[in-house]
């Protein structure tokens, strides 16, 4: 049975057996220390834990699900309360419901009853999440293609080769040579399919989930899964008879790229799926908005068309833009900037209006120089905050 730690953002980790274990300070063994350590070395993984002291690691606000390859587990959850005791499935309910919008899923699939029932890790539920699409995608229908075979048989079907049947040696000429199409399962998506389902089958511990892994693995038993999935992940095909595995196309990405940061080298190494906050965030509100604005108002996120500053080269005599202004979110009117807004995953104590309510005054400076140039000083800024605290 693995041993799964519960924590949230800016936890501690500390191989100290004699501290108290709370969401706050997980208590690990040295083996799970030195892997999180050398996992967060690795290129592209981003800075998501530091170390505090030598026994000591202290993460950043990433949220998900962490298995080190003895097997111990480290779920971390977000910060929803500061000085009230957080719910822990209110939170993962929260974060599944945040997963939604970041993958683009559609509105009704956020609010399914899957979300009603949280007793799930985050990981476990992914995996629910991509079997159950699977068992639906299979109960509809998988998609076949045609695949060309070149062989060596007793009975003509298909074309035969001639240049290489008048080579044929004495003694073989009751053998052709033929070219043929087979009308069989193995087409990429099915194949990209295949190799998440055996990951799961190979990595989930909730029963309930591997009894599904393991019925479909039986079904599924004629595809050949891919030793290299994820540079064949982008080639997934759009057209019209693909249609149904659209829905799962997220759920197969998400653990063929983001579970096993060690894919590409065919052996497990652990697990890493883990989330920025403050992404997730941002995506869940863009998506919000979206549903609730209509024309002539028009949603943009990630806008990049201002700059702070505009420096004059003395000898090219031209202008160079400095410093660019990225608002997270910006509404046009009628094609003219009329709202900019900004995300933050912060947690702001409504009783302390001596130190602002927590709100950070760089990010105050930030609104006003998106104010100024995308505004010119008419229009409304909003920082948009995850919660109020008490």
């Amino acid at each position: 049975m693995i041993n799964i730690i519960q924590v949230r953002e800016y936890a501690r980790l500390t191989t100290d057996t004699s501290a108290t274990s709370s969401l706050d300070l997980g208590i690990i063994s040295s083996d799970t220390f030195s892997w999180l350590a050398s996992l967060s070395e690795q290129p592209g993984s981003g800075r998501f834990i530091t170390f505090e002291k030598p026994d000591c690691l202290k993460l950043h606000s990433y949220v998900g699900y962490l298995q080190s390859p003895t097997g111990e587990g480290i779920e971390v959850l977000p910060k929803t309360s500061i000085f009230t005791k957080q719910d822990t499935k209110k939170s993962r309910a929260i974060l599944c419901k945040m997963l939604y919008s970041a993958l683009h899923l559609p509105y009704k699939e956020a609010h399914s009853a899957t979300l009603n029932r949280m007793d799930l890790p985050i990981h476990e539920w992914i995996f629910n999440q991509f079997l159950n699409h699977l068992n639906k995608l299979v109960a509809s229908g998988l998609r076949f293609d045609y695949l060309r075979i070149e062989e060596e048989s007793r009975y003509i079907r298909g074309q035969l080769n001639m240049a290489v049947q008048l080579r044929q040696p004495a003694g073989r000429d009751h053998l052709f040579h033929i070219s043929h199409d087979i009308y069989q399962p193995n087409r990429l998506e099915n194949r990209l399919i295949k190799s998440a389902l055996d990951y799961i089958q190979a990595n989930c511990r909730s029963h309930v989930n591997w009894r599904l892994a393991n019925e479909l693995s039986h079904i599924l038993e004629p595809i050949t899964p891919l030793a290299r999935p994820l540079s064949l992940m982008p080639k997934w095909g759009t057209n019209k008879t693909l249609q149904n595995y659209q829905v799962i196309k997220p759920w197969c990405a998400l653990i063929l790229e983001k579970m096993n940061p060690n894919f590409q080298k065919g052996k497990h190494q652990g697990i890493s799926l883990l989330f920025p906050m403050e992404r997730i965030f941002e995506e869940h509100v863009a998506a919000c908005l979206n549903k609730r604005i209509a024309p002539p108002l028009q949603l943009k996120t990630q806008a990049a068309s201002r700059y702070l500053i505009e420096a004059k080269d003395d000898i090219s005599d031209s202008h160079k833009n400095r410093f660019m202004l990225k608002p997270d979110l910006l509404i046009n009117h009628l094609g003219k900037p009329r709202y900019v807004m900004d995300t933050k995953w912060k947690i702001i104590n409504s009783s302390n209006s001596q130190n602002n309510f927590d709100i950070s005054q760089s990010d105050i400076y930030q609104m006003f120089a998106y104010g100024h140039k995308y505004l010119a000083g008419k229009g409304d800024l909003v920082l948009i905050l995850s919660q109020c605290d008490p």
